[in-house]
C-alpha cells in the first residue's frame, strides 16, 4: 500500500500487512473525480452555514469531499465546489485548508495513543532498535526536533536490515510526548498489522497538507 506525500514521495508499507476494507468511493468537489474515501476529506456545514472539516467522516448532514490536500480544499473554495456540492450558498473561510491540516494531524497523533493503547506502538530508541532487529516495521516515528545522530542510527539500521520503510518525521518531541502522556517522544515504532493500516490512512490524508518525511531524511536513509 503507498500514499503519495505532498513533496512527490512514497509512504510505503509493508505489502504482506492485510489490506483494509471498506472504503467507499465518492466524487471530489474540486476535481470532479471519483475517488476512494481514504484518499478523501469529509466537509460538512454548521448552523450558520460555514464550511467545516469533518476529518472523522461523522458529522449529521450533507457531505462533501475533496481529495485530501491543501490545493483541492482551495479549489473547492474558490470556485464554487463547495456551494454546488451542498446545494445552497455557504462560507468557507479563507483559512479552511489550515482548519484541516491541524485536525488531520490532531487525529494522526490521538491514534498514536490508541495504538499505545493497543500494545502496538513500541516508544523508546532502545526497544525501536530491538524492534527492528526481529521483523521489519510498517512505520517508524521520528520527532522532528530529535537528534540527527540518534535518529541516523534508528534509519540506519531500519533501511540497512528491511530496506526503505516508511517514516513519519512530521511531529516534535513535544508533540508527540502530549498526545503519548510523556514529556517528550523521540523514537517510535508501529508494527505491521491493521493498526498500521488505519495510521497509513490517516497520515496519507495529512500528507496532502504537510511533508510527512523531510526529504534530507529520504536522501541519507531511503533512497
Amino acid at each position: 500500500m503507498t500514499a503519495r506525500s505532498r513533496d512527490g514521495g512514497d509512504l510505503l508499507l509493508d505489502e504482506n500487512a492485510e489490506e483494509p476494507v471498506g472504503f467507499r468511493e465518492r466524487r471530489c468537489a474540486a476535481t470532479g473525480e471519483r475517488l476512494s474515501e481514504d484518499r478523501l476529506l469529509r466537509f460538512a456545514l454548521d448552523p450558520a452555514g460555514v464550511v467545516i472539516p469533518d476529518v472523522a467522516a461523522k458529522l449529521p448532514g450533507r457531505g462533501v469531499w475533496t481529495i485530501s490536500t491543501r490545493d483541492a480544499v482551495a479549489t473547492a473554495a474558490r470556485k464554487g465546489g463547495f456551494a454546488r456540492g451542498f446545494k445552497r450558498n455557504v462560507s468557507a473561510s479563507a483559512g479552511l485548508a489550515d482548519q484541516a491540516e491541524a485536525l488531520l494531524a490532531k487525529r494522526c497523533l490521538d491514534f498514536l495513543g490508541i495504538a499505545r493503547s493497543a500494545g502496538d506502538l513500541i516508544l523508546g530508541a532502545d526497544a525501536v532498535d530491538m524492534a527492528i532487529r526481529k521483523a521489519k516495521p510498517a512505520w517508524l516515528i521520528e520527532a522532528s526536533d530529535g537528534a540527527e545522530d540518534g535518529r541516523n542510527k534508528i534509519l540506519g539500521l531500519a533501511f540497512g536490515l528491511w530496506g526503505r520503510i516508511s517514516v513519519a518525521g512530521c511531529f516534535t518531541s513535544e508533540e508527540l510526548g502530549v498526545a503519548l502522556g510523556r514529556d517528550r517522544v523521540v523514537h517510535g515504532l508501529i508494527p505491521v498489522g491493521r493498526i498500521a493500516h488505519r495510521w497509513t490512512v490517516d497520515i496519507g490524508r495529512l500528507s496532502g497538507f504537510r511533508v510527512i518525511t523531510p526529504a534530507d531524511w529520504r536522501q541519507n536513509n531511503v533512497d
